[in-house]
Formats: C-alpha cells, structure tokens, sequence
C-alpha cells in the first residue's frame, strides 16, 4: 500500500512538472535563456517594421541588430564561419521578437509561427544557407515549442543592405 501512494505521489510531481513546463510564457521561455528583447529601431527608410491585418503579423526584413544598435556583418564563406551566420540569425530572430513585442503587446497571443524567409549575405559558393538560418528557427522553437515551427525558405544573396550577414523576415499567426 505504501508503495502504491509512493508511485501515485511520483506521477502526480511528474504531472505537476509538466504542467509548469507546458504553462512557461513566452517572456518567460526568454527570461530563461537569458535572452532580454528591446526597442526596435526606426526603420531605416519609407517603410515599417511590422503589418497587421486581420490575424496575421508581417514582420519586415530583420537584420542581426543588437540592442546596443551594432549588427553582425560580412559575408559567409568569405570572412564569417557557419557558427558566426547562426549567431547572426539567432540575433535577428531576437530583433525580430522585439519588434513583433512591441507591435501585439504580448508573445503569449502568438497562435503559430507561420512562415520565416531568411536570406543569407555569401559567396557564390557556399551552399549552407540553411543550416545559417537554423540559428533563427531553432530559437523560435526555444520560445514558442510547437507554435514555433514554421514553413521556412532560405537563400543566398550576392549582397544585403549595410553588408549585414542575414536579413529574415516573419509571418506570425495571433490571438
């Protein structure tokens, strides 16, 4: 008998601990990886960061534009490592959550991530635009779990605007 409240006590922690895991916000799967969002800044010309219509949230080309205002820039394959693009990517994905923060209030209205388009700044010859752009998918999984998993294309390009190392833009489905 004691055995049996023994092993009913253990699934009821077990339960108990996946219902905290499965309850974590947003905010808080970010607090947790130590990952703080920021203003945005002004777009850079006549356009603007994020369009909602309807229950869609379009987010603009993000740069990887931390929030101290410096950008991870270069060119993968030439003078950036794969590891440098990810990076590069991951801090877009955080300028990208900035910015659809500041335009819905609270990540917890995300219902789905729907669609991401990353491109990458390289040479001819480097074939790695997916796994660069990982970077930014593999955080917003991090954030949202199943939410977070997206239609993605990844692409190179020749060169993107102030020399920037990626440049990913969002669709997002909200509450």
């Amino acid at each position: 008998m004691n055995r049996i409240k023994i092993l009913l006590a253990g699934m009821v922690l077990v339960t108990a601990a996946n219902a905290t895991l499965k309850a974590q916000t947003p905010e808080q799967m970010l607090e947790k990886l130590g990952i703080e969002l920021f203003k945005p800044a002004k777009p850079a010309a006549n356009y603007t960061r994020a369009v909602q219509t309807g229950n869609l949230v379009f987010l603009a080309g993000h740069g990887p534009l931390r929030a101290n205002g410096t950008s991870i820039k270069g060119r993968l394959g030439d003078d950036l490592t794969l590891e440098e693009g990810q990076e590069a990517a991951r801090i877009a994905a955080i300028s990208l959550l900035s910015t659809l923060k500041e335009e819905i209030g609270d990540l917890s209205r995300v219902k789905r991530i729907v669609k991401v388009t990353g491109m990458v700044n390289c040479t001819a010859d480097f074939y790695d635009q997916s796994k660069v752009i990982n970077g930014c998918s593999d955080l917003l999984v991090e954030v949202f779990g199943e939410k977070g998993k997206h239609a993605r294309a990844a692409v190179g390009m020749v060169s993107l605007p102030f020399n920037i190392a990626v440049e990913i833009e969002m669709i997002v489905e909200i509450k």
